[in-house]
C-alpha cells in the first residue's frame, strides 16, 4: 500500500505533544512492514532549524483561500535512519512563527487560514511530487479538511477513485472551531455549511468536518472510542460519532522500545532488564533518592508522577490525598512537571513542610523522566480522561508498577491486580473506577500492601516487563484497518 500521513507536527522535526510521536513513529513502522509510507506537514520555524537534512524541490504552488492566491513551495527531508520521506510544505507567513499554533496562551487568529492552506497543499503535493496514494491518514482538526476535500472535489478525477481516508482523533477536546465566515476560506460550497456536515452551534468546526467525511474514524485506544461517544467525554460531537460507530475504531499508540527500555537507557546509572531488574532497579532507586534527597530506603515505596500539574491528570484526587499519604504513610513521593499554579504551590509548599516524602521538580526533564520511570516502585496516573497515554506503558517496561484511573488507554493497557489475576499472570498494576479521591487512596493502599510482599510483587513488576506495546504491534492494527477501508472502496 502507499500511505499518506498528514499531521500538523512530527518528531523530529516539531512537536506540542502526543500527536507528533505517532506522525514521526508511525510511517517508519509502515515502512519496516513493507508499505510505502510518507509524511507531510508544515514547514514550521522549529522544523526548519531542527538541523535535520532538509532540500528544496524547486516545486511551487499556488492555493485559492477565498478571495486571495497563497503561494507555497515543497521541501524534503527523510525520518531519521529511514528511507520514508518527508514533505515538508514551506509558507512562511503561517508557519515562520516561534510556536506552532499559538502564543502565550493563546491561539493564533488566522489557525483556520493556517490550516486550510495546508490541506488544500497536501493536493497539491500529491498532484507535482506525482505520489501513488492509497490511503491519505489524516490526524485531528488541523487536517480535518482532507478527507471532505478527498470526498467533494477529488474523488471523481483520474488517480482518486480508489483512495480512502482515514481520521485519527488524539483528543476530542481539540476541535478547530472558527467564525461561520470563514467557511469562505475552505473553497467549498456553502451547501455543505449545515449541521450534518461542517456546522457546529453556527461556527465551522473543522474535526466535524472531518469526522463526516472519512471513509473510516480511529483514535488511541478502544475505551476512547468507546467514551468519546458519550455526553462526557463526546465534547459535543457524540452524536455524530454514534452516527458513525461502525467505521470507529481504537488503536493503542505505540511506545519507541528503542528509546523508553532500561536494557539500553543510558540516562540510568544501571541499565537493567526483566532478568536483571531484581538488582538493576533497587540501583536505580537508591540513586533517584539520593538525587532528590530522599532519604535512601529499599523498604519504603517510592511513587512517581511525570506530566502536566492539571486537573485532567488527576492532580485535583492527589491534592486531596497527599496531606493524609505525608502523615500516615511511610511512603515517598516524586512529581515531575509544570502546570496550574494552584497545584505548583500546593505541591511545593508540601515539600517544605514534608522533605523526607516529597520531592518537587517543577519543570520537564526528559533525562529526570527516564529516572523517575526506573527508580520509581509505583507511577500513579489518575487521569481524569486519557485518550491513550504513554507514560503507564513506559513504567511497564521499567517494573514500575502503575496505578491508573480506569479511562481511555489506561483501561485498555493496565490490568487491575487482584488474586485471580496475580495468579494467572494477567495482572499488571492497579486500577479504580470511581473517580475519587478516597477510591484513590484506597487503591495505593493495596498497592503499598503488595509492595510489602516481595515475591508478589516481582511476579507483577515481571508481568508487566513482559508486556509489547511496540510501535510494531500498533502499526500492524493500521494495517489491517487500512486494508478493511479499501476493501470497501
Amino acid at each position: 500500500m502507499n500511505i499518506l500521513l498528514a499531521s500538523s507536527e512530527a518528531i523530529p522535526f516539531a512537536k506540542t505533544g502526543g500527536l507528533a510521536d505517532v506522525a514521526g513513529t508511525l510511517p517508519a513502522e509502515l515502512a519496516r512492514l513493507g508499505h510505502r509510507a510518507a509524511l507531510i506537514m508544515p514547514a514550521y520555524r522549529r522544523a526548519l532549524k531542527a538541523g535535520l537534512p532538509i532540500e528544496a524541490t524547486g516545486l511551487d504552488f499556488e492555493v485559492q483561500l477565498g478571495s486571495r492566491t497563497v503561494a507555497g513551495t515543497l521541501l524534503r527531508s527523510q525520518l531519521p535512519g529511514t528511507d520514508v520521506p518527508v514533505y515538508l510544505v514551506r509558507q512562511d507567513q503561517y508557519y515562520d512563527r516561534d510556536e506552532l499554533y499559538g502564543a502565550g496562551g493563546i491561539d493564533y487568529e488566522d489557525n483556520c487560514e493556517r490550516f486550510v492552506f495546508f490541506c488544500r497543499a497536501v493536493f497539491q503535493a500529491i498532484r507535482l511530487l506525482k505520489l501513488p496514494v492509497d490511503v491519505i491518514h489524516a490526524n485531528d482538526w488541523q487536517t480535518g479538511l482532507l478527507p471532505a476535500l478527498l470526498k467533494i472535489e477529488h474523488r471523481g478525477r483520474p488517480g482518486f477513485e480508489r483512495v480512502a481516508s482515514l481520521l485519527t482523533i488524539h483528543n476530542m477536546a481539540y476541535q478547530g472551531q472558527f467564525w461561520h465566515w470563514d467557511m469562505t476560506l475552505t473553497g467549498l460550497d456553502w451547501k455543505y455549511f449545515n449541521w450534518h456536515q461542517m456546522e457546529f452551534y453556527g461556527k465551522l468546526n473543522l474535526l466535524k468536518t472531518g469526522l463526516t467525511s472519512a471513509d473510516a474514524l480511529n483514535t488511541v485506544s478502544p475505551r476512547y472510542a468507546e467514551e468519546i461517544q458519550t455526553p462526557a467525554f463526546g465534547c459535543g460531537l457524540e452524536g455524530v460519532l454514534q452516527a458513525r460507530r461502525n467505521v470507529l475504531s481504537g488503536i493503542i499508540n505505540g511506545v519507541d522500545y528503542g528509546v523508553w527500555n532500561p536494557a539500553i537507557d543510558s540516562q540510568l546509572p544501571e541499565m537493567y532488564d526483566a532478568t536483571t531488574v531484581e538488582r538493576g532497579k533497587p540501583a536505580c532507586k537508591a540513586w533517584l533518592q539520593q538525587e532528590l534527597n530522599l532519604p535512601v530506603d529499599p523498604r519504603v515505596p517510592l511513587i512517581g508522577f511525570v506530566g502536566r500539574l492539571a486537573e485532567q491528570k488527576g492532580l485535583d484526587l492527589i491534592s486531596n490525598v497527599l496531606p493524609d499519604w505525608m502523615h500516615s504513610s511511610p511512603a515517598q513521593w516524586v512529581f515531575l512537571g509544570t502546570g496550574e499554579p494552584r497545584f505548583h504551590q500546593l505541591l511545593t509548599e508540601m515539600a517544605a513542610r514534608c522533605p523526607q516524602k516529597l520531592a518537587v521538580q517543577l519543570k520537564f526533564s526528559d533525562a529526570m523522566a527516564h529516572r523517575i520511570e526506573a527508580g520509581s516502585d509505583i507511577f500513579l496516573m489518575p487521569s481524569r480522561f486519557e485518550p491513550c497515554g504513554l507514560n503507564q506503558l513506559y513504567s511497564l517496561k521499567y517494573g514500575t508498577v502503575p496505578v491508573v484511573h480506569a479511562t481511555g488507554g489506561l483501561a485498555n493497557t493496565v490490568t487491575d491486580c487482584t488474586d485471580v489475576t496475580l495468579a494467572d499472570g494477567t495482572a499488571t498494576g492497579f486500577t479504580f473506577d470511581e473517580y475519587d479521591a478516597r477510591v484513590l487512596s484506597a487503591t495505593l493502599g493495596r498497592a503499598c500492601e503488595l509492595y510489602g510482599r516481595p515475591e508478589q510483587w516481582s511476579k507483577l513488576m515481571q508481568n508487566g516487563m513482559r508486556q509489547d506495546w511496540s510501535w510494531g504491534r500498533s502499526a500492524r492494527e493500521y494495517v489491517a484497518l487500512y486494508e478493511s477501508m479499501l476493501a470497501r472502496i
